[in-house]
C-alpha cells in the first residue's frame, strides 16, 4: 500500500477520534449541566446531635448541614434535606423513596465494597469512644452486651469482627441505647465522640463514663444509591459517579481549619437543652424535701384539728387552748410561707444554679424545723395527756454527757464560743431513759449556743451525790454569758410556745416547746429543771434527777468498765474538737431490697434512693404482696425488707410475722426494717415483737438509711 494511502487512513482515524472524543466530552458536559440543574434529595439521620438532627424548623441541622451548604456553594449542586425514619433504613426504602444521597454513612471497607452504593471521601473524621456503666471494666475478650442503634448496620459487622465475644443488642436510637445501659440491660455503647459527648451532658446519665478506644477511627461520608440492575456504564450510574466526584472535589477544597470551624459551630448550635425532667432529676432530693414538708404540714393540720376538738370539751379551758392553736398555727404558717416562696423562686430561677442551691439549702433548713416542730408537738401532747412512759435501761451517764457535748461542739466552734466541760460522775452506771436524758441536755446546751454571742463562754458541768446505797442524785449545769432573760420571761420560760420577743427579733428560731418539754420530762423523772438569769448578762440552767444505781458493788461490772472506757475515749474525742460525720458511701457488696409501701410517692422516693446507691430493689404495694414476693423468691434473694406498718390487705406487723413463720432457711435471717410515719415507742416495741430488726421513721433521714444499708453491705 502506498504512503499516500496510509497517510489518508491515519488522517481519517484522527478525525474519527476527535469526533468520538468531542461526542464524549459533550455527553459529559451535558451530564454536568444536568447535575447542576437538578435538586438532589438527601436523607439525614435525625437523632445524631450534633452531627445531624432535625432542628426546630423541621430542617437538617448540625455539623453535616454546615458542610453540605459549603459543598453546594463550591460545586453548584443543590440539595433538599429529608429526615430518615428512626431505626433500620433499608436499601429498598431509599430506592423507593427516591433518595439520591444519604449522610452520616460510615467510611469503611464494607461500604466501599457494597453493591448498589457509591461513597464519597470522608467529610468528618473523629474517634469512636466507649460509653460504659460505672463498674464495667472494658476488655476485648470479655463477654459484654453492647447496645447498637439499629441504623448502624455496618457498625454491627465491624463490632462482630473486632469483638467476637460481645453480644449485640439492637435499640431504635442512641437515647434508647443509653437508657438500656442505665437500666443494666447493656454494658457498653460504641459511638461517635461528638454524639457521645452531647448525650452525656444529660444529668440522668451521670453514672455513665467515656472510655476512648485507641486506633478506632470514626469517619463519616455521603453515599449515593444506585439500583443494582444498573451497570457501570448506565447513564444513572454515571450520573451518581459524577455527583460523588463533585462532592469529593468540594471536600478536598475545604481546609482543616474550615472543617474545624464547622464542627465548633455545629456543636455550639446544638448544646444539650436541659428539660424539666432533667432539672427534676438533678434536684430530686429537693423535690423529696418539699414532699416531706407537705407530709409534715398534713400531720400538723391533723394535730391542729385534734387539738381543736379537744378544746371544745371544756369551755373553761377554751381560751387557753385557743391561744395554743393560734400560736401553733403561726408556727406552721411561717415556715410554710417560706417553703411556698422558695418553691416559687426556684421555678423562676431554674437556669441559675447558684440561686437554686441557695434556695434548696433554705428549704432543707425549713423542713428540718417543721420536723422538729412535729416531734415537739407530739411529745408535748403525750406529756399533757400523761401518756408518756419513760424507759429504764442500763446507761453510762459519763458517756451520755460527753456524747451530748460532742454533738453541740461543732456549733459552738462555728460561733467561736469557748466551750468548757467539767464532768465529775463517780457513779456513771444508772438505770434511766437515755433518749430523754440526752434530749434535755441537748435542749439546754443548744439553747446556750443560740443565745451566746460570738466569742462568748459556755460551761457544762456535772456532779453527783449518793442519796443512799441504791439511789444517786445527778445535777447537770449549763452556764453562759449570753443575752440573759428578763424576770418576767423567767416566770413563763417553761410554758408552751414561749420565747422572749427580743430574742425572736434577733433571728433565733425555735419551736418554743423545747424548754416546756424538757421541764415536763425532768418532772416525770422525779427531778427538776430550773433557771436563773440576769438580763443582758448570763443564764444558768440546772437539770437534776434521782436514779437507781445499775450496780450494787464498788468494783463495778464488766459492763460498767467497758462503758467507762468508751466514755474516756469519747471525752478525748470531744476535747480534740468537733469532727464532721463522713458522707455515707455505697455498700461494698450488692444488696437486693424488697420495699413494702402502699404510698406511690414514698415508694418512688425509696426506689430512686436505692437506685442511686447502686442497690437493686423490688416493690410490693401491700403486706400481702410482700409476703408473696418473698415466698416465691429463691432463698437468699433479699438482703433486706423495708416494711411500712399501715398498709391495705395486710399490715406490716402481720407481714413480718408471716415471713418469720415460713419454713425456709432465710426466713429467720433476712433483715426487716420498719419504715413508717408512726413514731411512738409502742409502735417500735410492737414492730420488734412482730420480728422486725430496726425502726426507721418518716420523713426518712436519708443519711441514716444509707449508713444502715452500708453496714448490711
Amino acid at each position: 500500500m502506498s504512503a499516500r494511502v496510509w497517510k489518508y487512513i491515519l488522517t481519517m482515524a484522527a478525525v474519527m477520534g476527535l469526533i468520538v472524543g468531542s461526542i464524549g466530552m459533550n455527553a459529559q458536559d451535558a451530564r454536568a449541566e444536568e447535575l447542576e440543574r437538578r435538586v438532589y434529595k438527601v436523607g439525614y439521620v435525625q437523632d445524631r446531635k450534633p452531627v445531624s438532627y432535625m432542628n426546630e424548623d423541621g430542617e437538617l441541622g448540625g455539623i453535616t448541614r454546615y458542610i453540605l451548604d459549603r459543598i453546594s456553594e463550591l460545586s453548584g449542586v443543590e440539595f433538599e434535606y429529608v429526615a430518615l425514619p428512626n431505626g433500620a433504613v433499608t436499601y429498598d426504602y431509599l430506592l423507593g423513596e427516591g433518595f439520591d444521597l444519604v449522610t452520616s454513612v460510615e467510611y469503611n471497607e464494607e461500604n466501599k465494597k457494597a453493591r448498589g452504593i457509591l461513597i464519597s471521601d470522608p467529610y468528618l473524621s473523629g474517634q469512636k469512644v466507649i460509653v460504659a456503666r460505672e463498674g464495667v471494666e472494658f476488655s476485648f475478650n470479655a463477654d459484654l452486651k453492647v447496645a447498637v442503634s439499629t441504623g448502624s448496620q455496618t457498625l454491627k459487622k465491624v463490632l462482630a469482627r473486632l469483638f467476637p465475644n460481645f453480644e449485640q443488642v439492637d435499640y431504635d436510637s442512641v437515647e434508647d441505647c443509653l437508657n438500656a445501659m442505665k437500666r443494666g440491660e447493656a454494658d457498653l455503647l460504641i459511638q461517635n465522640q461528638y454524639v457521645a459527648e452531647y448525650w452525656l451532658y444529660r444529668p440522668s446519665y451521670e453514672s455513665l463514663k467515656v472510655v476512648p478506644i485507641m486506633g478506632l477511627e470514626d469517619k463519616l461520608c455521603f453515599s449515593a444509591v444506585v439500583p443494582l440492575e444498573h451497570t457501570d456504564d448506565s447513564p444513572e450510574w454515571q450520573q451518581k459517579e459524577l455527583l460523588i466526584e463533585k462532592i469529593d472535589d468540594a471536600i478536598s477544597r475545604m481546609t482543616e481549619d474550615e472543617t474545624a470551624m464547622y464542627i465548633i459551630e455545629g456543636t455550639m448550635e446544638s448544646p444539650y437543652q436541659f428539660t424539666t425532667g432533667d432539672l427534676l432529676y438533678r434536684y430530686r432530693y429537693a423535690a423529696m424535701v418539699l414532699a416531706a414538708a407537705f407530709v409534715l404540714i398534713i400531720v400538723l393540720i391533723c394535730l391542729l384539728l385534734r387539738a381543736r376538738i379537744r378544746s371544745m370539751e371544756d369551755r373553761a379551758d377554751a381560751r387557753a387552748k385557743g391561744r395554743f392553736l393560734s400560736t401553733m398555727s403561726h408556727e406552721i404558717r411561717t415556715p410554710l410561707n417560706g417553703l411556698v416562696g422558695l418553691n416559687y423562686l426556684m421555678t423562676q430561677n431554674m437556669d441559675d444554679r447558684s440561686k437554686l442551691e441557695g434556695y434548696l439549702k433554705q428549704s432543707t433548713a425549713t423542713v428540718k424545723y417543721l420536723m422538729s416542730l412535729v416531734n415537739d408537738i407530739l411529745d408535748m401532747s403525750r406529756l399533757q395527756e400523761e401518756t408518756m412512759e419513760l424507759g429504764s435501761s442500763q446507761l453510762n451517764l459519763r458517756l451520755l454527757a460527753t456524747t451530748a457535748a460532742s454533738l453541740v461542739r461543732g456549733g459552738m466552734g462555728e460561733k467561736g464560743i469557748n466551750f468548757q466541760i467539767d464532768v465529775e460522775l463517780p457513779y456513771p452506771g444508772i438505770l434511766g431513759d437515755q433518749v430523754r436524758i440526752e434530749q434535755i441536755l441537748l435542749n439546754i446546751l443548744d439553747n446556750a449556743r443560740k443565745f451566746t454571742p460570738i466569742g462568748g463562754n459556755v460551761d457544762f458541768t456535772a456532779r453527783q451525790e449518793l442519796q443512799d446505797n441504791e439511789t444517786v442524785l445527778t445535777v447537770f449545769t449549763v452556764r453562759d454569758n449570753g443575752t440573759g432573760m428578763s424576770e418576767e420571761f423567767q416566770k413563763h420560760i417553761f410554758d408552751t410556745f414561749t420565747r422572749e420577743m427580743e430574742t425572736v427579733s434577733k433571728g433565733n428560731q425555735g419551736t418554743g416547746l423545747g424548754m416546756a418539754i424538757s421541764h415536763s420530762l425532768a418532772k416525770l423523772m422525779g427531778g427538776d429543771l430550773t433557771v436563773t438569769s440576769h438580763k443582758g448578762e448570763d443564764s444558768e440552767f440546772t437539770f437534776s434527777f434521782p436514779a437507781p444505781l445499775a450496780i450494787a458493788d464498788e468494783e463495778g461490772t464488766e459492763w460498767e468498765k467497758k462503758a467507762e472506757r468508751e466514755a474516756e475515749a469519747q471525752t478525748r474525742d470531744a476535747a480534740s474538737g468537733y469532727e464532721e460525720t463522713p458522707e455515707p458511701g455505697m455498700p461494698e457488696h450488692s444488696l437486693h431490697v424488697l420495699i413494702a409501701e402502699d404510698n406511690e410517692l414514698n415508694a418512688e422516693i425509696l426506689l430512686e434512693l436505692l437506685e442511686d446507691a447502686g442497690i437493686t430493689a423490688d416493690l410490693a404495694v401491700n403486706g400481702r404482696e410482700a409476703v408473696e414476693k418473698f415466698a416465691h423468691s429463691a432463698a437468699g434473694t433479699y438482703s433486706l425488707i423495708l416494711m411500712d406498718l399501715l398498709m391495705p390487705e395486710m399490715d406490716g406487723f402481720m407481714a413480718a410475722r408471716a415471713i418469720r413463720a415460713m419454713k425456709r432457711p432465710d426466713a429467720a435471717k433476712v433483715k426487716i426494717f420498719a419504715c413508717t410515719a408512726n413514731s411512738y415507742q409502742e409502735d417500735k416495741e410492737k414492730a420488734m415483737e412482730s420480728g422486725m430488726d430496726d425502726f426507721i421513721t418518716k420523713p426518712i433521714d436519708i443519711r441514716a438509711l444509707l449508713d444502715k444499708l452500708k453496714e448490711l453491705g
